[in-house]
């Protein structure tokens, strides 16, 4: 079959179309054709993707589509590749469907027996985890975590033996909630902040949770981040835990517990990773705290 055959945009059909997550240049040939030649385009964000095919020349139908208006403008959609029309789902970066109320388009489609054809282009989350020099074989990708402390502490509980490498996205005014609570869950384990991917100011830091909440107290976090953290060990299901810092073992409990809360952890999440640095439970640390202050 002819190359232009192959590529050919046809009606009836929902295409997902990757976008660059920063780089403009990223945007793939076939993507622009699709933009192009398809009968109207659905985006997260209409403003933002009018300047995405401003760049590209491109003049096109668009209609929005995003978590508030999903079931009733996904039914319009739907009734419109009936009637024979394609249409390019789009996000405001990276591919469709992916962490994105695109999900239920595509699933409203395999309902209808609407044919749904992908774009591929760039990922935040599997370019963040190339980046991070973590184990790549097997990982998990949790998206964002929940804004509610209560919702996010209990789901980073459910996957705290998680063998596999996580990957987390998360907004600059969240990340210092979302590393202390990292850290009291998993313990120090190895992890990987990637900022502002394929930009100017594009950065990756390859650290542990303990640096990072230090860090953070001192730096203020700017840009969007994806967090690749290490799975548990396989061998025992137990987090992974960097050697101690002996000097971290040589204070008094309480000094112990207040070098986490001074790096932001709530008390009883500083209970918590001062007692799995001592090989103890938290129970157990709270009992000797509340003896010496008796």
């Amino acid at each position: 079959m002819p190359e232009t055959e192959k590529n050919r945009v046809e009606g009836g059909t929902l295409y997902l179309v990757a976008t660059p997550i920063g780089n403009l240049a990223d945007m793939t040939e076939r993507g622009v054709k699709v933009l192009t030649e398809c009968d109207f385009i659905a985006a997260e964000d209409t403003r933002n993707t009018a300047g995405l095919l401003a760049y590209f020349g491109i003049k096109k139908e668009l209609v929005s589509y995003h978590e508030h208006n999903k079931k009733s403008r996904g039914e319009e959609i739907a009734a419109r590749l009936e009637g024979g029309e394609s249409c390019a789902l789009v996000t405001d970066a990276g591919m469709p469907a992916i962490s994105d109320p695109g999900e239920d388009l595509v699933r409203l489609c395999g309902d209808r027996g609407i044919p749904v054809r992908i774009v591929p282009g760039a990922c935040a989350a599997v370019s963040a985890l190339a980046l991070s020099g973590l184990a790549t074989g097997r990982f998990a990708f949790e998206g964002f975590l929940s804004a509610n402390r209560g919702e996010r502490k209990k789901r980073l509980e459910e996957i705290r033996t998680e063998r596999r490498t996580l990957i987390f996205y998360e907004a600059p005014h969240k990340l210092k909630a979302t590393l202390a609570d990292l850290l009291a869950t998993f313990g120090d384990r190895k992890l990987s902040l990637c900022r502002e991917l394929t930009k100017r100011n594009e950065e990756t830091m390859r650290t542990t949770t303990a640096e990072a909440v230090a860090y953070y107290e001192t730096h203020e976090p700017r840009g969007e981040y994806v967090l690749v953290l290490a799975g548990a060990e396989e061998a025992t299901g137990e987090a992974y835990h960097p050697p101690v810092d002996e000097d971290l073992l040589s204070l008094s409990p309480a000094d112990h517990v207040a070098h986490y809360e001074a790096a932001g952890l709530a008390r009883m999440d500083a209970i918590k990773a001062a007692a799995r640095d001592r090989g103890m439970t938290k129970s157990e640390l709270y009992r000797i705290l509340t003896a010496e202050k008796a």
